[in-house]
C-alpha cells in the first residue's frame, strides 16, 4: 500500500513537471526565423562582356591601356548607381581620320574613355527624361565632359559637340550595366576644343530631264528639241526689212520725180 502511494506522487510529480515546461514554452513562443536576404545584383566583368560582344576590341584596348576599365567595373558592381557605357564600334575608330587620337596625352585619352560612361545606370525609357535635363555629366566630369540626349520616337541621340551619333544597338540592360553601341567616337570639347567641325554640306537634289511641251516652238512631233531655224530657212530678218524698204523708196521717188519732169 505504501509503495503504491509512492508511485501515485511520483506519477503525478512527473506529469505537473511537464505541463509546467510545456506551459513555459508556449509563453516564451518558438524562435521566429528572419527572411532571407534578397539576392545581390549580377556581378557584370566588363572585360569579358565588350570580348565577346561588339566588335568592341579596339574600345576595349583602350580601357585596358589606360586602365579606365577598373574605374568602370568599381562604378558598376562597388556602387549602389551602377553605370551607363556607350562602346563604339571598331568601324568608328577606323574612319576617325581627323582629329586623331594618335596625338593625345596619356591624361587626355583616359579622359576620352571615360567620357564614354555615365555613372549611373539608365535604362533605354530613361533617355526620354534624360533629353529634358540635358546637359548630363560623365565619368569624365565637369561641364565640358557633358553629353546632350535627345529621343526622336524612341531613337536615342548623342551630341558632344565634337561628335553626332545615335545609339544603334543595346548590348546589356539588366541593372546595374547597361551597354549601348554607338556608330562614331564620343569626341570631348574639353579635349578638342570648342572649334567645332563644319556640317557635312546636304547632297544635291537629283537633276531630271523634262522634254518640251508639244506646242513648244522648240519640239517636233516626237516630243524632241528641235534646233533653232536659221536665218535663211525663216521670215526675214530685221537688216534685210529695212533694205527692202529702203529700195521702195527710192523707186517711188524716182517715179514721182519722171512724173514732174514730164508735165513740167
Amino acid at each position: 500500500m505504501g509503495y503504491s502511494m509512492v508511485l501515485i506522487i511520483s506519477s503525478l510529480l512527473l506529469v505537473f513537471q511537464l505541463s509546467t515546461v510545456v506551459a513555459k514554452g508556449k509563453a516564451i513562443g518558438s524562435p521566429i526565423m528572419a527572411p532571407a536576404p534578397a539576392p545581390g545584383p549580377e556581378y557584370t566583368n566588363l572585360t569579358d562582356l565588350l570580348s565577346v560582344a561588339g566588335p568592341f576590341h579596339t574600345f576595349l584596348n583602350y580601357l585596358v591601356s589606360t586602365k579606365v576599365i577598373e574605374t568602370f567595373q568599381t562604378q558598376a558592381n562597388n556602387t549602389e548607381e551602377g553605370i551607363t557605357l556607350f562602346v563604339p564600334k571598331d568601324s568608328a575608330f577606323t574612319s576617325l581620320k581627323k582629329p586623331s587620337l594618335s596625338n593625345l596625352t596619356s591624361d587626355q585619352l583616359k579622359s576620352l574613355c571615360l567620357f564614354h560612361a555615365l555613372p549611373h545606370y539608365y535604362s533605354l525609357a530613361d533617355f526620354k527624361n534624360l533629353s529634358d535635363i540635358s546637359p548630363i555629366n560623365t565619368l569624365a566630369g565637369g561641364n565640358l565632359y557633358s553629353l546632350n540626349f535627345t529621343d526622336d520616337s524612341g531613337t536615342v541621340h548623342l551630341n558632344s559637340g565634337w561628335s553626332r551619333t545615335k545609339v544603334s544597338s543595346a548590348v546589356r540592360t539588366t541593372y546595374p550595366v547597361a551597354v549601348y553601341q554607338v556608330d562614331k567616337v564620343l569626341l570631348p570639347e574639353a579635349i578638342f576644343g570648342t572649334d567645332l567641325p563644319p556640317m557635312p554640306a546636304p547632297a544635291p537634289a537629283p537633276v531630271t530631264d523634262i522634254a518640251p511641251t508639244a506646242d513648244s516652238p522648240a519640239a517636233d512631233q516626237t516630243g524632241k528639241a528641235r534646233a533653232p531655224a536659221s536665218p535663211d530657212s525663216s521670215s526675214p530678218s530685221a537688216s534685210h526689212k529695212m533694205m527692202s524698204w529702203g529700195i521702195l523708196n527710192h523707186l517711188v521717188l524716182a517715179i514721182g520725180g519722171g512724173f514732174l519732169m514730164f508735165f513740167l
